[in-house]
């Protein structure tokens, strides 16, 4: 019986072994075993450089495009969207008003959090990101953390280039940053499409300005204690007023007086306004544009008497991400408003 029972569990493992080699001789037989490695993706690794807290150059590889992205602040947030990379991104803070209505489906995908407006050190440790897309203003040891002690630990890292502490605030930058976060993400065609669609809006206007006059320009932002907030040549308004074709009335960035701002009569004023979370949008206009235009002290004002002077959201000229094109377009229809633009 000892022998009966052996006799029939070596035949059923014979079995067995005998259908697994038939299985496998067939499978080779209709799926021919590749003779050649698959090609792989050439884009990776990508080395980027971006700044530190303190202003300095920091460079960091991505071995491949990030899938847990922490975007913290409007222009990150925006474009992330813009560049059609919300799938990537683990969770999102920030906004000072909401998105233009096309980012809206975008947007409901970028697991927004507003029980706080930016998360700490802490709660970033716990999302276990693998890059954080921020302002330069966050990347302090009490916020989000320290640039290098991120990067030690396998986490990129990217601030808003106009929003360095110390750094330049320009148009290019604008460029820069779109098409760096297309590489990190190898969306570059999409990044090179934004950018270009800004740079044709900035030639049009200059084609479409050739032979006249340079227009003075100032961009300001009356303030609650009754100053004035002079965006000159060392903010990204100012870069953009040069770069169509225009003149700033005051390239001294500093804070003025009414006097100071009558003492330039610039021929076109743009009063900057924002509505943060909250303010109804068209009470905050109406009281930033009156600050100019009702004031008695502005009175003899050549924008003011010529109607001249025009509203232009903060968030479309100030490290403004994709909506530097709406700040571009802004700015050129009010400096030529007789030109087909």
């Amino acid at each position: 019986m000892k022998n009966a029972k052996t006799l029939a569990t070596l035949t059923a493992l014979a079995l067995t072994v005998s259908l697994t080699a038939c299985s496998a001789g067939k499978t080779a037989e209709t799926t021919p075993v590749p003779t050649a490695t698959q090609p792989q993706s050439s884009h990776y690794p990508v080395t980027i450089t971006n700044y530190n807290y303190a202003g300095e150059p920091v460079t960091y590889t991505y071995e491949k495009a990030p899938e847990k992205v922490i975007a913290v602040y409007q222009g990150c947030i925006e474009t992330m969207i813009a560049l059609g990379l919300e799938d990537h991104v683990l969770a999102s803070y920030g906004l000072d008003n909401e998105v233009k209505d096309e980012w809206k489906d975008g947007f409901a995908r970028m697991n927004y959090d507003e029980t706080v407006f930016a998360p700490d050190k802490e709660t970033v440790t716990l999302l276990e990101p693998d890059m954080i897309f921020s302002w330069g203003s966050y990347f302090g040891e009490k916020k989000l953390g320290d640039v290098a002690a991120w990067n030690e630990k396998g986490v990129g890292t990217y601030m808003n280039s106009n929003t360095v502490p110390g750094g330049t605030r320009t148009l290019e930058n604008e460029y820069t940053d779109i098409l760096n976060i297309g590489k990190i993400f190898d969306v570059e065609d999409r990044a090179q499409a934004l950018v270009d669609e800004m740079k044709a809006q900035v030639e049009t206007t200059l084609t479409a300005a050739q032979g006249q006059e340079p227009v003075r320009v100032a961009v300001v932002e009356p303030t609650a204690s009754g100053t004035i907030t002079n965006y000159g040549a060392d903010s990204l308004a100012g870069d953009m007023v040069t770069a169509l074709g225009g003149e700033l009335a005051r390239p001294d960035g500093s804070d003025m007086g009414k006097e100071d701002l009558v003492a330039c009569d610039p021929d076109v004023i743009f009063v900057v306004y924002m509505a943060y979370a909250g303010d109804d949008p068209d009470t905050v206009r109406a009281e930033q544009l009156a600050a100019v235009q009702d004031d008695p002290a502005l009175a003899s004002l050549s924008a003011v008497q010529s109607g001249r002077v025009h509203l232009i959201m903060l968030g479309d000229m100030y490290a403004s991400g994709p909506r530097t094109i709406d700040g571009l377009k802004t700015l050129a229809q009010g400096m030529y408003p007789g030109l087909d633009l």
